[in-house]
Parts: C-alpha cells; structure tokens; sequence
C-alpha cells in the first residue's frame, strides 16, 4: 500500500472536504489489475453515474471506496477521513477490522442482491447499524426510520420479514438502511440489475428522490437514460480507468473518447 494523497485528512469537520476523494487507486486479483490509478472526487450532494461494460471494475471501485476489499495503492477518503488507514508521518497503516466497521457504519451501501437479514423484520433491518454500530438511541432511530420507510413508501411494512415482500420492496428496505446512517454518501451497485423489469421503475423512482436530497450519490448502474435523468456527473470506466467524465450532455450525448462511443452505440 503506497503512502499519498494525504492532504485531505485536516480537512474533516470543516465543511471543506469533499464526500468522497479517490486518488491513484490500483487494485488486482492475481495478475489481473482491476483498477488501474484511478481519481475521482464527488462534492458533497453531488450524483455521479458509473457506467461502463461488464469487467470494466464498477463494482470493484464501490467496494474499494467502503473498504470491503483493500487496495495495493492510492487512498479514499469519505468527508475528509482516511478509510482504512491511518497515516503515521509518510506511511499509512492498516486499521483494525474493529475500526473499519465503525468506518464502514457511515457510508450507505445499497447492493445489487439486497443483503437484508432474514430472520430481522423491515424494522429491524433498517435500525441495526445506527443502533448497534453508531450507538444511537433506539427510540430516536426508530423514530427515524419509520419516517424513512415513509420515504421509500413501505412504512406499512414496517412488521413485515424481507422473505414476504417483493424485490422492488426489498431493495426500497436497502436504501432505507442506508440512509439511516445519515451518510456523506451512497453508494449503489447496479440497484435494479436483480429485479425483475415490471420493478425497476418502482425502485429508480425512489433513487430519483434521493438526488434532490443533499447525500452524495454514486451509482453504477446500466440504465442509461436514467443516468441521464439524474447524474450532475457521468464516468465512463473501461478495463479498470476512467476513460472519460462530465456532464450527461457531454458523456451520453457528445462522447469524445472513441471507446465511449463504442459502448453507448450497443446499450442505447
């Protein structure tokens, strides 16, 4: 793990920071390098779009930014915090698993497959992370996400288990969750990819809501006139770097990198 791009850690607390700063960011598996140097900075309340084929390294620039998978360079920070690390002099030292999680207890994260408990009600699964991982009160939490469900528009599943609703419900539980952790941003990993098609509307609606709320957004995702209808910033990532980014107007509809062009002539 390289040491660099230090700078921003003072930055937390004053207002200043960015909600997510990624700088020379290389990941592999094996021999394989995923990432390969990449940078990206998302303002607070912005909501950046991630597109790009199949193995091009979306999901794996979400799950290096929460830090469930480590990185063989380059850092992250969230609101002007170090994820991972923490810096001593010019070296970076990996944070305890224990640590992480507190970290992690701060960034949503709404996966393709849901990942909700089974055996927790709607309730509960929106509850546990401030409760158990921030240490909120409960009677406060609750308070709050029965008005989150609201939001999504499930509050009357509330008592439900996740095995009785729909996936669209399922995945308005997920988002639900995560912004019950009052996070700087979310991040979504194709959100609708494993819902059937009458479902997606229900789900990309809710998203619609959120990007006028203030939280940072990331979103990998295919839709690709949803990316337009939303995104302040479109990244086009191909075989592990960013190939190029801007406006929606400038990336879906006068792309300039021929590779960009290629892509978006097959998915329109």
């Amino acid at each position: 793990m390289s040491a660099g791009a230090l700078d921003t850690v003072e930055q937390r607390h004053t207002g200043t920071a960015p909600a997510v700063q990624v700088r020379g960011v290389r990941k592999s598996y094996g021999a394989h390098e995923v990432l390969r140097g990449i940078d990206l900075t998302v303002a607070a309340g912005e909501v950046v779009t991630v597109i790009g084929p199949s193995g091009s390294g979306k999901s794996t620039l979400l799950r290096v930014i929460n830090h469930l998978e480590p990185l063989e360079a380059g850092t992250v920070h969230i609101d002007g915090e170090l994820i991972g690390y923490r810096q001593r002099r010019n070296t970076l030292h990996a944070l305890s698993d224990r640590e992480v999680r507190k970290q992690r207890s701060h960034i949503g994260f709404v996966f393709q497959q849901f990942n909700l408990f089974p055996h927790l009600t709607v309730l509960d699964n929106v509850t546990l992370a401030p409760i158990s991982a921030q240490g909120r009160p409960r009677q406060e939490v609750e308070r709050e996400a029965k008005a989150l469900l609201d939001r999504v528009g499930i509050g009357a599943l509330a008592d439900a288990y996740p095995r009785r609703l729909s996936g669209g419900q399922q995945q308005r539980v997920a988002i639900a969750r995560a912004l019950a952790l009052r996070p700087p941003v979310i991040l979504f990993d194709e959100p609708t990819s494993a819902l059937d098609p009458e479902l997606v509307g229900e789900v990309l609606d809710v998203i619609r809501g959120l990007a006028d709320g203030g939280t940072a957004l990331v979103i990998v995702t295919h839709e690709i006139g949803f990316a337009r209808e939303v995104a302040d910033t479109v990244v086009f990532l191909d075989a592990g770097a960013i190939v190029e980014q801007g406006s929606p107007a400038a990336v879906l509809d006068n792309p300039e990198h021929p590779r960009t062009r290629a892509f978006l002539s097959r998915v329109r």
